[in-house]
């Protein structure tokens, strides 16, 4: 299928997870795409393996969710094994209870990730134009001009903003010039997709030694394993590599032999960690591989792509529709930059602790690791804040310019993700939480507190008048049933009280009080809204 168009606003580099993301939120923002992909079509393999749980709660609010969860597979717990020896196991189901609907790890691959996301495109008719690749990018005052090709065609394309969802070896990052710094680890690994004969448990198994390290997922599909470890050093420059090949390395790091049926896939790669010197360059931008790699420690990387986008889609539909100045863009970067470099920085010492083999790293996994990691999760705050960093529901943008905190409350503020807390609807005499009542696209304003009924109403009709289509209203009366939510935000009186919460669930505003100059005021000052109309 060939591009018609000559012109849009958007042409998205890449139909990855971070791509059809980036797509499937500009489409819920009212933005229509055109997204390019070289590969012939959807792929049935897929690296990336775990989906946390903010990953699940911007699929709630496409909602899809419960597709995902029904195909998907919660993790269980890790256990740790030293030179074959089961050392540590930690459950690890449902220790986010509490502090968002979906409190685990969901194992659900990358390409049935990918698959969901093509749905909703199609259901909303933005299809996804596959051999179709980028050769050149040309940007001028308003737009930028590509260059396509497709079945050997050469076709020129305009667009107000190009994406780079491209991964690893982005065309659009090396077009628009911008380093992509870091390095290669030195090893080759294996990852294989295998069927086994006998049922190895819902746990995943980390295997430690001084030759490596080797690691056992368990898959939603019955006795369908996903084997990760390094390549034996004889091995290292082999091609073609196949399971016999594979399986005795494995086999000496864990101890045990294992009977293969059916093998689905099995590749080897060099692991990299890199990060791009920015995440935009004029009227294009890096989101997911194309912007930052990292080792797999603690399955991170595609649901970073995906916050990417998230983060970055709501500001650009913004722009594109005349409703924000073109400034905020500025915050996309600002806001994920940082938390790309903090992941960067500990996957990689995580991944160099697992890897190395001088006698001082193996003294301390061997003989120190297994107790400290028994002692911390021991304690439950200690699990707690575990789960904040592995959700990545604790990704905070406190220094963000887009924040307006103006309360006296120092547990929650401006910038911090809008916390899961289950609410009693006095409206609709209805169980709810904070984060459905943010469903809708848009800013989503809360007021909380002691509003007589006439103010609640001026406030109602103000919001209608002023900002139609931005700004989403919600009233939270003080009750006995809602009592935990005003505890959380530590409002001691019935004063109201003012939450205004971004289009990515992220908290804008916090005011003690409520009072439309300074609502106003952060729309038109802060935001730059432009255009009230959608």
């Amino acid at each position: 299928m060939k591009i018609a168009k000559q012109h849009t606003p958007v042409l998205i580099v890449g139909a990855g997870p971070s791509g059809l993301m980036m797509a499937a939120q500009l489409l819920r923002n009212g933005v229509q795409p055109i997204i390019i992909d070289s590969k012939q079509g959807p792929t049935t393999q897929s690296k990336a393996l775990a989906v946390q749980a903010r990953s699940l709660e911007i699929y709630r609010q496409l909602g899809v969710v419960d597709t995902v969860i029904q195909n998907g597979k919660q993790g269980a717990g890790l256990i740790f094994n030293i030179n074959d020896k089961e050392q540590a196991r930690l459950p690890i189901n449902n220790i986010g209870e509490g502090q968002t609907p979906f409190p685990y790890v969901l194992v659900y691959q990358q390409y049935k990730n990918e698959r969901v996301l093509l749905d909703y495109l199609t259901q909303n008719c933005c299809p996804v134009y596959w051999e179709t690749s980028l050769e050149t990018v040309t940007e001028t005052a308003g737009k930028a001009t590509v260059t396509l090709v497709s079945s050997g065609e050469k076709t020129t394309l305009t667009c107000n903003w190009l994406i780079g969802a491209d991964g690893a070896h982005s065309v659009v990052r090396k077009q628009a010039g911008i380093p992509f710094n870091g390095d290669t680890y030195p090893r080759t690994f294996y990852l294989a997709d295998l069927n086994l004969n006998t049922s190895l448990g819902d746990y995943i198994d980390l295997y430690l030694s001084k030759d490596g390290f080797a690691a056992i997922f368990p898959m939603p599909e019955d006795k369908r394993y996903r084997l990760i470890g390094n390549l034996p050093d004889t091995l290292a420059d082999k091609e073609d590599i196949t399971v016999e090949d594979i399986l005795p390395g494995m086999e000496q790091v864990t101890g045990a032999k294992q009977q293969v049926t059916e093998c689905h896939w099995l590749t080897t790669y060099k692991l990299h960690h890199r990060m791009a010197d920015k995440f935009r360059s004029g009227r294009s931008f890096l989101i997911g591989d194309a912007a930052h790699v990292h080792s797999p420690v603690g399955g991170q990387g595609m649901n970073t792509g995906l916050q990417d986008a998230y983060n970055l889609a709501w500001k650009l539909a913004g722009v594109v529709k005349g409703q924000f100045n073109e400034l905020i863009l500025d915050s996309y970067a600002d806001e994920r930059m940082p938390v790309a470099k903090r992941l960067l920085n500990t996957t990689d010492t995580a991944f160099n602790i697992i890897m190395k083999r001088n006698i001082f790293v193996n003294f301390f996994k061997s003989h120190m690791m297994p107790g400290l990691l028994k002692f911390l999760w021991a304690r439950e705050g200690l699990k707690k804040e575990f789960f904040k960093i592995l959700s990545q529901t604790g990704i905070s943008y406190r220094d963000s310019k887009l924040n307006m905190h103006l309360g006296r409350g120092s547990k929650i503020k401006a910038g911090d993700r809008l916390p899961y807390l289950k609410i009693f609807d006095e409206k609709k005499q209805t169980e709810t939480d904070l984060h459905q009542w943010c469903a809708q696209p848009g800013f989503t304003f809360i007021a909380m507190g002691k509003i007589a009924e006439m103010d609640l109403f001026s406030l109602a009709k103000w919001i209608n008048q002023t900002y139609p289509q931005l700004l989403n209203f919600y009233y939270l009366p003080l009750s006995s049933k809602n009592q935990h939510v005003f505890d959380a935000f530590e409002i001691t009186s019935p004063q109201p009280r003012t939450i205004l919460v971004r289009p990515d669930m992220h908290i804008g505003l916090i005011n003690d009080g409520i009072n439309t100059d300074i609502i106003r005021n952060y729309m038109d000052n802060v935001v730059e809204v432009l255009s009230r109309e959608s």
